[in-house]
């Protein structure tokens, strides 16, 4: 795994808040320092994501799919985001932490995982896990 790649399967994920707009100001915050910004919104959604492509949606209210009883309880869930270094990931923990994160692991090496993985995990103001990772020295 010295020389993990990352090629991601995934086009964009969408996860459901509780506040809009206390939650878009904690995204911007945390992950301009991966080179990360809002790159569209709709109404009390938002994508971001690196060069005008969203990756990742957050939202309030029901999605097209969803129906209002799926939205009485946010289920928190775990997203990482790749970044270019460990700086990167030092200061998305920082940022996300100034910006009303909640620790839940400072950012380091994660052997269990594999000799490069440098991660660190913060929780956004509706409990869900997200993480800034680089898999190489």
């Amino acid at each position: 795994m010295d020389n993990y790649r990352f090629m991601s399967i995934l086009d964009h994920v969408g996860i459901n808040v509780s506040d809009y707009a206390r939650s878009k100001a904690f995204y911007e915050r945390a992950l301009a320092p991966l080179g990360i910004s809002i790159a569209m919104e709709y109404g009390q959604g938002g994508g971001f994501g690196r060069d005008g492509k969203p990756a990742l949606w957050i939202s309030k209210g029901p999605s097209a799919f969803q129906k209002p009883e799926h939205l009485s309880t946010i289920t928190p869930i775990h997203v990482a985001f790749v970044a270019r270094s460990r700086a990167e990931v030092d200061a998305f923990y920082r940022e996300a932490l100034a910006a009303g994160g909640r620790d839940n692991g400072a950012p380091g090496v994660r052997a269990d995982y594999h000799p490069n993985y440098y991660g660190a995990f913060v929780l956004d103001p509706d409990g869900h896990n997200v993480e800034a990772v680089i898999h190489t020295p």
